[in-house]
């Protein structure tokens, strides 16, 4: 078991005791969403499991090294960022995805800058962002946010290569 199942195991038993020890409707109320919860994720994170084995299976490293490998320069961190701003979905299913792309052989600087692209840039956060912060805002955050993928990606790579 990974240390973050455990500490997950650990935290969720002790919020049951918690709520257990309260005694009054926390227990009830906290099992009811939880269920809640892992009827409306399921399906979702079951097909990101499956997009993920089938990305493992079939993904060809020659290509991922040849676009976005350790060997890439400054164009597999340009092509990390695109793919980065395109990645659908939350850390469950872009994190598998990110991972399987790293042992397929991506360079340490484009799974840096793809990462930090998905979470700074993300196309679909901004579908999100927009109708709440506006266009002026959305624009201003996200245009200042473009060079830090490429940044934190030259860094590594000039770091840790």
């Amino acid at each position: 078991m990974k240390t973050a199942t455990i500490i997950l195991w650990v935290i969720a038993a002790g919020l049951l005791l918690f709520a257990w020890l309260k005694k009054d409707e926390s227990l009830k109320k906290g099992g009811r969403l939880a269920w809640q919860t892992t009827r409306s994720n399921a399906v979702l994170l079951i097909l990101a499991f499956l997009v993920v084995g089938f990305v493992n299976a079939l993904s060809p490293t020659d290509l991922v090294n040849k676009w976005i490998g350790p060997e890439s320069g400054w164009t597999g961190l340009f092509l990390a960022e695109g793919v980065g701003m395109v990645l659908p979905g939350g850390p469950y299913v872009v994190f598998p995805l990110i991972a399987v792309l790293f042992e397929a052989g991506a360079g340490l600087g484009a799974v840096i800058a793809l990462t930090t692209s998905w979470a700074t840039q993300s196309l679909l956060t901004i579908t999100f962002e927009l109708p709440f912060m506006g266009w002026r805002f959305t624009a201003i955050r996200w245009g200042s946010s473009l060079i830090i993928p490429i940044l934190a990606g030259a860094l590594a790579q000039l770091v840790f290569s």
